[in-house]
Protein backbone atom coordinates (compact mmCIF):
# COMPACT_ATOMS: atom_id res chain seq x y z
CA UNK A 1 0.00 0.00 0.00
CA UNK A 2 1.05 3.77 -0.61
CA UNK A 3 0.32 6.91 0.39
CA UNK A 4 1.12 9.38 -2.38
CA UNK A 5 0.94 13.40 -1.74
CA UNK A 6 1.58 16.11 -3.38
CA UNK A 7 0.88 20.50 -3.17
CA UNK A 8 -2.01 19.49 -5.52
CA UNK A 9 -4.15 16.55 -6.81
CA UNK A 10 -6.12 16.55 -10.02
CA UNK A 11 -9.41 15.60 -9.21
CA UNK A 12 -12.37 14.03 -11.40
CA UNK A 13 -14.11 16.81 -11.24
CA UNK A 14 -11.94 18.58 -12.69
CA UNK A 15 -10.74 20.87 -9.92
CA UNK A 16 -7.29 21.01 -7.84
CA UNK A 17 -6.94 19.48 -4.14
CA UNK A 18 -4.39 20.97 -2.28
CA UNK A 19 -2.78 18.75 -0.05
CA UNK A 20 -4.65 16.15 -0.56
CA UNK A 21 -3.59 12.24 -0.74
CA UNK A 22 -3.84 9.60 -3.11
CA UNK A 23 -3.86 5.65 -1.42
CA UNK A 24 -3.03 3.06 -3.88
CA UNK A 25 -2.09 -0.74 -3.58
CA UNK A 26 0.96 -2.24 -5.21
CA UNK A 27 -0.43 -2.76 -8.57
CA UNK A 28 -1.72 1.33 -8.78
CA UNK A 29 -5.18 0.45 -7.99
CA UNK A 30 -6.81 3.65 -5.78
CA UNK A 31 -8.44 3.03 -2.74
CA UNK A 32 -9.07 6.33 -1.34
CA UNK A 33 -8.48 9.91 -1.41
CA UNK A 34 -8.15 12.11 1.65
CA UNK A 35 -8.50 15.78 1.94
CA UNK A 36 -6.86 17.26 4.96
CA UNK A 37 -8.16 20.36 5.12
CA UNK A 38 -5.64 21.28 8.56
CA UNK A 39 -2.63 20.56 5.94
CA UNK A 40 -0.45 17.28 5.67
CA UNK A 41 0.85 15.98 9.01
CA UNK A 42 4.19 13.81 9.03
CA UNK A 43 3.28 10.25 8.48
CA UNK A 44 5.41 7.27 8.12
CA UNK A 45 5.42 5.88 4.89
CA UNK A 46 3.74 8.90 3.10
CA UNK A 47 5.63 10.33 -0.08
CA UNK A 48 5.33 14.11 -0.65
CA UNK A 49 5.91 15.69 -4.09
CA UNK A 50 6.15 19.27 -4.63
CA UNK A 51 4.01 19.25 -7.88
CA UNK A 52 0.69 18.32 -9.15
CA UNK A 53 -0.68 15.26 -9.16
CA UNK A 54 -2.41 13.65 -12.65
CA UNK A 55 -3.62 10.22 -13.70
CA UNK A 56 -1.87 8.71 -16.80
CA UNK A 57 -1.48 10.30 -19.77
CA UNK A 58 -4.07 9.67 -22.77
CA UNK A 59 -2.14 9.71 -26.23
CA UNK A 60 -5.64 9.58 -28.62
CA UNK A 61 -3.26 9.97 -32.21
CA UNK A 62 -0.04 8.39 -32.55
CA UNK A 63 1.56 6.79 -35.58
CA UNK A 64 4.14 3.94 -33.73
CA UNK A 65 4.81 2.77 -37.21
CA UNK A 66 6.55 5.65 -38.14
CA UNK A 67 9.33 6.05 -35.11
CA UNK A 68 11.55 5.12 -37.30
CA UNK A 69 11.36 8.41 -39.59
CA UNK A 70 12.29 10.53 -36.92
CA UNK A 71 14.28 13.31 -37.69
CA UNK A 72 14.23 12.18 -41.56
CA UNK A 73 11.58 14.74 -42.85
CA UNK A 74 12.10 18.43 -43.23
CA UNK A 75 10.12 20.73 -40.94
CA UNK A 76 7.62 23.18 -42.05
CA UNK A 77 7.15 21.65 -45.79
CA UNK A 78 3.29 21.05 -45.79
CA UNK A 79 1.19 18.38 -45.96
CA UNK A 80 1.65 17.59 -49.67
CA UNK A 81 5.59 17.61 -48.98
CA UNK A 82 5.39 15.42 -46.22
CA UNK A 83 2.76 12.84 -47.50
CA UNK A 84 5.43 12.46 -50.57
CA UNK A 85 8.32 12.05 -48.11
CA UNK A 86 6.57 9.18 -46.23
CA UNK A 87 6.04 7.10 -49.80
CA UNK A 88 9.07 7.48 -50.31
CA UNK A 89 10.86 6.24 -46.70
CA UNK A 90 8.70 3.76 -46.18
CA UNK A 91 10.66 1.35 -47.88
CA UNK A 92 12.35 0.25 -44.36
CA UNK A 93 13.51 -3.06 -43.29
CA UNK A 94 10.59 -4.97 -40.14
CA UNK A 95 13.49 -5.40 -37.97
CA UNK A 96 14.30 -1.64 -38.24
CA UNK A 97 10.53 -0.78 -38.04
CA UNK A 98 10.60 -2.84 -34.88
CA UNK A 99 13.54 -2.00 -33.04
CA UNK A 100 11.77 2.15 -33.36
CA UNK A 101 8.19 0.92 -32.27
CA UNK A 102 9.60 -0.66 -29.34
CA UNK A 103 11.78 2.47 -28.03
CA UNK A 104 9.03 4.57 -28.90
CA UNK A 105 6.48 2.92 -26.59
CA UNK A 106 9.12 2.41 -23.67
CA UNK A 107 9.81 6.46 -23.87
CA UNK A 108 5.74 7.37 -24.02
CA UNK A 109 5.76 4.74 -20.85
CA UNK A 110 8.71 7.03 -19.31
CA UNK A 111 6.55 10.18 -20.47
CA UNK A 112 3.53 9.17 -18.30
CA UNK A 113 1.76 7.86 -20.91
CA UNK A 114 -1.23 5.30 -20.16
CA UNK A 115 -2.69 4.12 -23.17
CA UNK A 116 -2.38 5.54 -27.09
CA UNK A 117 -4.96 5.44 -30.20
CA UNK A 118 -2.49 4.57 -32.34
CA UNK A 119 -2.68 4.66 -36.22
CA UNK A 120 -1.39 1.42 -37.95
CA UNK A 121 -1.16 0.43 -41.52
CA UNK A 122 0.14 -3.38 -41.25
CA UNK A 123 0.57 -5.87 -38.01
CA UNK A 124 4.45 -4.93 -37.41
CA UNK A 125 3.49 -3.29 -34.17
CA UNK A 126 1.13 -5.68 -32.54
CA UNK A 127 3.95 -7.88 -30.98
CA UNK A 128 5.15 -5.09 -29.83
CA UNK A 129 1.58 -4.20 -28.40
CA UNK A 130 1.21 -6.86 -26.88
CA UNK A 131 3.92 -7.30 -24.52
CA UNK A 132 3.68 -3.45 -23.64
CA UNK A 133 2.79 -1.66 -20.44
CA UNK A 134 0.48 0.39 -22.34
CA UNK A 135 -3.15 0.44 -23.58
CA UNK A 136 -3.75 0.23 -27.26
CA UNK A 137 -6.80 0.71 -29.22
CA UNK A 138 -5.02 0.21 -32.69
CA UNK A 139 -7.05 2.01 -35.80
CA UNK A 140 -6.27 -0.14 -38.90
CA UNK A 141 -6.09 3.01 -41.56
CA UNK A 142 -7.79 2.58 -44.99
CA UNK A 143 -6.78 4.27 -47.91
CA UNK A 144 -7.52 4.11 -51.75
CA UNK A 145 -8.04 7.12 -53.82
CA UNK A 146 -9.52 4.97 -57.08
CA UNK A 147 -12.55 3.76 -56.24
CA UNK A 148 -10.99 1.07 -58.96
CA UNK A 149 -8.60 -0.20 -55.59
CA UNK A 150 -11.47 0.12 -52.75
CA UNK A 151 -12.22 -3.56 -52.68
CA UNK A 152 -8.61 -4.83 -52.58
CA UNK A 153 -8.18 -1.91 -49.93
CA UNK A 154 -10.81 -2.93 -47.49
CA UNK A 155 -9.93 -6.53 -47.98
CA UNK A 156 -6.54 -5.71 -47.00
CA UNK A 157 -7.10 -4.02 -43.92
CA UNK A 158 -10.31 -6.37 -42.45
CA UNK A 159 -6.85 -9.34 -42.81
CA UNK A 160 -4.66 -6.47 -40.84
CA UNK A 161 -7.72 -5.97 -38.21
CA UNK A 162 -8.83 -9.45 -37.55
CA UNK A 163 -4.76 -10.08 -36.78
CA UNK A 164 -4.91 -7.14 -34.16
CA UNK A 165 -8.66 -8.57 -32.65
CA UNK A 166 -7.63 -12.73 -32.81
CA UNK A 167 -4.43 -11.14 -30.69
CA UNK A 168 -7.05 -9.67 -28.54
CA UNK A 169 -5.81 -6.19 -28.99
CA UNK A 170 -8.74 -3.60 -29.09
CA UNK A 171 -8.98 -2.60 -32.98
CA UNK A 172 -10.82 -0.28 -35.57
CA UNK A 173 -11.33 -0.27 -39.38
CA UNK A 174 -11.03 3.58 -40.05
CA UNK A 175 -9.89 6.16 -42.92
CA UNK A 176 -6.86 7.82 -43.60
CA UNK A 177 -8.49 11.54 -44.44
CA UNK A 178 -10.55 12.87 -46.53
CA UNK A 179 -8.57 13.39 -49.69
CA UNK A 180 -7.55 10.10 -49.45
CA UNK A 181 -10.50 7.78 -49.54
CA UNK A 182 -12.78 7.50 -52.89
CA UNK A 183 -16.10 7.32 -51.75
CA UNK A 184 -16.91 3.59 -52.47
CA UNK A 185 -14.15 2.75 -49.93
CA UNK A 186 -15.67 4.88 -47.47
CA UNK A 187 -18.68 3.38 -48.09
CA UNK A 188 -17.46 0.21 -46.98
CA UNK A 189 -15.67 1.80 -44.12
CA UNK A 190 -18.87 3.19 -42.88
CA UNK A 191 -21.04 -0.29 -42.85
CA UNK A 192 -18.05 -2.13 -41.27
CA UNK A 193 -18.62 0.61 -38.55
CA UNK A 194 -21.78 0.59 -38.14
CA UNK A 195 -22.35 -2.78 -37.96
CA UNK A 196 -19.62 -2.94 -35.67
CA UNK A 197 -19.97 -0.06 -33.16
CA UNK A 198 -16.25 0.79 -33.17
CA UNK A 199 -14.58 3.95 -32.41
CA UNK A 200 -13.70 5.99 -36.01
CA UNK A 201 -10.99 8.15 -36.49
CA UNK A 202 -9.83 10.62 -39.34
CA UNK A 203 -7.57 13.18 -40.04
CA UNK A 204 -9.17 16.25 -40.65
CA UNK A 205 -8.28 19.82 -42.31
CA UNK A 206 -4.57 19.16 -41.38
CA UNK A 207 -3.95 21.92 -44.06
CA UNK A 208 -5.60 24.96 -46.26
CA UNK A 209 -4.61 22.40 -49.49
CA UNK A 210 -7.20 20.08 -48.21
CA UNK A 211 -9.82 22.59 -47.89
CA UNK A 212 -8.82 23.68 -51.72
CA UNK A 213 -8.88 20.78 -53.37
CA UNK A 214 -12.48 19.87 -51.89
CA UNK A 215 -13.19 23.46 -52.91
CA UNK A 216 -11.95 23.46 -55.97
CA UNK A 217 -9.67 20.20 -57.21
CA UNK A 218 -6.37 22.57 -56.90
CA UNK A 219 -3.60 22.86 -54.61
CA UNK A 220 -1.14 20.73 -52.98
CA UNK A 221 -2.88 17.82 -52.56
CA UNK A 222 -4.36 17.77 -55.95
CA UNK A 223 -0.62 18.08 -57.54
CA UNK A 224 0.69 15.48 -55.14
CA UNK A 225 -1.95 12.53 -56.49
CA UNK A 226 -1.86 13.92 -60.12
CA UNK A 227 2.28 14.30 -60.32
CA UNK A 228 3.40 11.64 -57.52
CA UNK A 229 0.98 8.77 -57.45
CA UNK A 230 0.17 8.45 -61.30
CA UNK A 231 -3.43 7.92 -60.79
CA UNK A 232 -6.35 8.74 -62.49
CA UNK A 233 -8.41 11.56 -60.78
CA UNK A 234 -10.69 11.96 -63.37
CA UNK A 235 -13.47 10.90 -61.46
CA UNK A 236 -12.81 13.35 -58.76
CA UNK A 237 -15.86 16.06 -58.80
CA UNK A 238 -15.13 18.67 -56.18
CA UNK A 239 -17.91 18.97 -53.77
CA UNK A 240 -17.82 23.18 -53.53
CA UNK A 241 -17.72 22.34 -49.48
CA UNK A 242 -14.93 21.80 -47.10
CA UNK A 243 -13.71 18.44 -46.63
CA UNK A 244 -15.64 17.78 -43.03
CA UNK A 245 -18.60 19.05 -44.49
CA UNK A 246 -18.46 16.89 -47.62
CA UNK A 247 -17.18 13.58 -44.90
CA UNK A 248 -19.97 13.65 -42.43
CA UNK A 249 -22.34 11.42 -44.45
CA UNK A 250 -20.14 8.91 -44.11
CA UNK A 251 -19.42 8.83 -40.61
CA UNK A 252 -22.15 6.94 -38.51
CA UNK A 253 -23.57 9.25 -36.28
CA UNK A 254 -23.70 6.52 -33.44
CA UNK A 255 -20.27 5.66 -33.66
CA UNK A 256 -17.78 7.75 -31.68
CA UNK A 257 -15.49 9.90 -33.55
CA UNK A 258 -11.94 11.38 -33.53
CA UNK A 259 -11.76 13.73 -35.68
CA UNK A 260 -7.43 14.79 -35.69
CA UNK A 261 -5.78 17.66 -35.96
CA UNK A 262 -8.32 20.31 -37.21
CA UNK A 263 -5.69 22.63 -38.14
CA UNK A 264 -7.60 24.48 -40.55
CA UNK A 265 -11.10 24.14 -38.80
CA UNK A 266 -13.63 26.85 -39.61
CA UNK A 267 -16.51 28.62 -37.29
CA UNK A 268 -18.99 27.18 -40.38
CA UNK A 269 -17.76 23.43 -40.01
CA UNK A 270 -18.26 23.67 -36.38
CA UNK A 271 -21.89 24.88 -36.89
CA UNK A 272 -22.72 22.30 -39.63
CA UNK A 273 -21.42 19.32 -37.75
CA UNK A 274 -23.56 20.35 -34.84
CA UNK A 275 -26.58 19.84 -37.31
CA UNK A 276 -25.44 16.36 -38.23
CA UNK A 277 -24.16 14.71 -35.00
CA UNK A 278 -24.15 15.13 -31.23
CA UNK A 279 -20.92 16.33 -29.73
CA UNK A 280 -21.26 14.16 -26.80
CA UNK A 281 -19.48 11.09 -28.91
CA UNK A 282 -17.30 13.73 -31.12
CA UNK A 283 -13.65 14.22 -29.90
CA UNK A 284 -10.93 17.17 -31.56
CA UNK A 285 -7.46 15.44 -30.85
CA UNK A 286 -4.87 18.04 -31.48
CA UNK A 287 -1.46 17.87 -32.05
CA UNK A 288 -0.02 21.01 -32.18
CA UNK A 289 3.71 20.11 -31.64
CA UNK A 290 2.85 18.28 -35.28
CA UNK A 291 0.88 21.05 -36.76
CA UNK A 292 3.93 23.17 -36.01
CA UNK A 293 6.17 20.53 -37.69
CA UNK A 294 4.15 20.08 -40.86
CA UNK A 295 2.30 23.38 -41.44
CA UNK A 296 3.77 26.06 -39.29
CA UNK A 297 -0.07 26.51 -37.66
CA UNK A 298 -1.58 26.11 -34.78
CA UNK A 299 -5.75 24.91 -34.33
CA UNK A 300 -8.22 27.35 -33.83
CA UNK A 301 -8.28 26.31 -29.67
CA UNK A 302 -10.30 29.28 -29.33
CA UNK A 303 -12.98 28.71 -31.28
CA UNK A 304 -13.45 24.96 -29.92
CA UNK A 305 -13.20 26.35 -26.48
CA UNK A 306 -16.08 29.11 -27.77
CA UNK A 307 -18.06 25.91 -29.12
CA UNK A 308 -17.49 23.59 -26.04
CA UNK A 309 -16.13 21.01 -28.41
CA UNK A 310 -14.86 17.89 -26.93
CA UNK A 311 -11.03 18.77 -26.83
CA UNK A 312 -8.51 15.78 -25.87
CA UNK A 313 -4.83 15.59 -27.28
CA UNK A 314 -2.30 13.67 -29.46
CA UNK A 315 1.05 13.42 -30.92
CA UNK A 316 1.09 12.35 -34.38
CA UNK A 317 4.23 10.65 -35.15
CA UNK A 318 7.81 11.08 -34.77
CA UNK A 319 7.83 11.73 -38.88
CA UNK A 320 6.28 14.95 -37.90
CA UNK A 321 6.93 15.36 -33.77
CA UNK A 322 10.30 15.40 -31.84
CA UNK A 323 9.21 13.53 -29.07
CA UNK A 324 6.21 11.33 -27.94
CA UNK A 325 5.16 13.47 -24.90
CA UNK A 326 1.28 14.61 -24.13
CA UNK A 327 3.01 17.54 -21.67
CA UNK A 328 4.93 19.00 -24.18
CA UNK A 329 1.98 19.08 -26.43
CA UNK A 330 0.32 20.80 -23.33
CA UNK A 331 2.87 23.60 -22.77
CA UNK A 332 3.10 24.34 -25.98
CA UNK A 333 -1.12 25.11 -25.84
CA UNK A 334 -0.36 26.60 -22.77
CA UNK A 335 2.32 29.10 -24.28
CA UNK A 336 0.48 29.93 -26.83
CA UNK A 337 -2.82 30.09 -25.72
CA UNK A 338 -2.05 31.43 -21.92
CA UNK A 339 -5.77 31.78 -21.44
CA UNK A 340 -6.75 28.14 -21.11
CA UNK A 341 -6.09 27.13 -17.56
CA UNK A 342 -4.65 24.29 -16.05
CA UNK A 343 -7.57 22.43 -15.18
CA UNK A 344 -8.77 22.69 -18.50
CA UNK A 345 -5.53 21.20 -20.09
CA UNK A 346 -4.88 18.51 -17.98
CA UNK A 347 -8.38 17.38 -18.55
CA UNK A 348 -7.67 17.15 -21.86
CA UNK A 349 -4.73 15.28 -21.26
CA UNK A 350 -6.29 12.30 -19.27
CA UNK A 351 -10.23 11.89 -18.71
CA UNK A 352 -11.67 13.22 -22.16
CA UNK A 353 -8.71 11.26 -24.11
CA UNK A 354 -10.11 8.35 -22.13
CA UNK A 355 -13.74 8.81 -22.68
CA UNK A 356 -12.54 9.19 -26.80
CA UNK A 357 -11.11 5.90 -26.51
CA UNK A 358 -13.83 4.40 -24.35
CA UNK A 359 -11.75 3.47 -21.63
CA UNK A 360 -12.89 5.65 -18.92
CA UNK A 361 -13.80 2.76 -16.56
CA UNK A 362 -9.93 2.07 -15.98
CA UNK A 363 -7.91 5.23 -17.26
CA UNK A 364 -8.53 9.51 -17.31
CA UNK A 365 -9.25 9.81 -13.48
CA UNK A 366 -8.69 9.45 -9.81
CA UNK A 367 -11.55 7.31 -8.50
CA UNK A 368 -11.54 4.41 -6.33
CA UNK A 369 -11.18 1.12 -7.94
CA UNK A 370 -9.68 2.53 -11.18
CA UNK A 371 -5.94 1.95 -12.38
CA UNK A 372 -5.19 5.22 -14.34
CA UNK A 373 -1.30 5.73 -13.91
CA UNK A 374 -0.12 8.48 -11.44
CA UNK A 375 2.05 10.91 -13.05
CA UNK A 376 3.66 13.82 -10.93
CA UNK A 377 4.33 17.13 -12.78
CA UNK A 378 6.73 19.76 -11.54
CA UNK A 379 7.82 22.99 -12.45
CA UNK A 380 4.71 24.65 -12.41
CA UNK A 381 4.52 28.70 -11.80
CA UNK A 382 2.39 28.26 -8.41
CA UNK A 383 1.77 31.87 -8.78
CA UNK A 384 -0.28 32.28 -12.17
CA UNK A 385 -1.26 28.22 -12.22
CA UNK A 386 0.76 28.10 -15.71
CA UNK A 387 2.97 25.15 -17.25
CA UNK A 388 6.24 26.28 -17.87
CA UNK A 389 8.85 25.23 -20.41
CA UNK A 390 10.70 24.03 -17.19
CA UNK A 391 7.59 21.74 -16.65
CA UNK A 392 8.47 17.77 -16.53
CA UNK A 393 6.50 15.15 -16.00
CA UNK A 394 7.48 11.87 -13.23
CA UNK A 395 6.07 8.62 -13.65
CA UNK A 396 4.93 7.48 -10.05
CA UNK A 397 2.66 4.50 -10.25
Amino acid sequence: MRKIAASYIFLSNGTLLKNGVIVCNNKGTITDIIENKDGLKEEAGLEFYSGILVPGFVNTHCHIELSHLHKKIEEKRGIGAFVGAIKQLRNSTPETIEEAVTIADKKMNAAGIVAVGDISNSTVSLAIKQKSKLFYHTFVESFGFSPTVANSAFDYVKRVYSEFKKNRLQASIVPHAPYSVSQPLFEKIEQFAAKSGSILSIHNQESPSETQFFKDGTGSIADYIKNNLDIDSSHWKPTGESSLISTLPFLPTKNQLILVHNTFTSKEDLIELKKNRELKNTYFALCPNSNLYLENHLPPVSLFRKHSVNICLGTDSLASNHQLSILSEMVTLQQNFPEIELNELLAWSTKNGAKALNIEKKYGSFEKGKTPGINLISGIDFNTMKLTTASRVKKLA
